[in-house]
């Protein structure tokens, strides 16, 4: 079998590689599952975004709750506030908590862990 070049080569495995080439979201956060009823706010789906970034429902609540400027308490899989709380404003606190606590500021991916070192959190990658 004679030489190739480096050209041929290059050509032979570009005709190889598939037509269509999908992009897969590894890491997707479930949009927050609202509802009002009177002057509470029910997150229905906490516990299954807790689960999806990995972190404690207790610190995610607590940073909600500080960020939200609201009362709240988790019962069973769901979290019940005090006042009107909006979808889009639960999402965009779930999104910051997940930029600041969850992806890696260098690699930007989502597997990290939150470690304590006195009072200060660190995230390793």
């Amino acid at each position: 079998m004679p030489l190739q070049s480096y050209e041929d080569l290059l050509k032979r495995a570009k005709t190889n590689l598939p037509k269509t080439v999908e992009a897969h979201e590894r890491f997707q956060i479930p949009y927050a599952d609202i509802q009002v009823e009177g002057k509470t706010t029910i997150l229905r789906n906490f516990v299954e975004i807790c689960e999806t970034i990995r972190r404690p429902p207790d610190q995610v609540l607590a940073y909600l709750l500080r960020e939200i400027g609201t009362a709240g308490v988790m019962e069973d899989r769901r979290v019940v506030f005090k006042g009107k709380v909006t979808a889009t404003q639960v999402q965009e606190r779930i999104q910051g908590y997940v930029e600041n606590y969850v992806l890696c500021s260098e690699c930007n991916r989502p597997d990290t862990k939150l470690i304590k070192e006195d009072r200060v959190a660190i995230l390793e990658c």
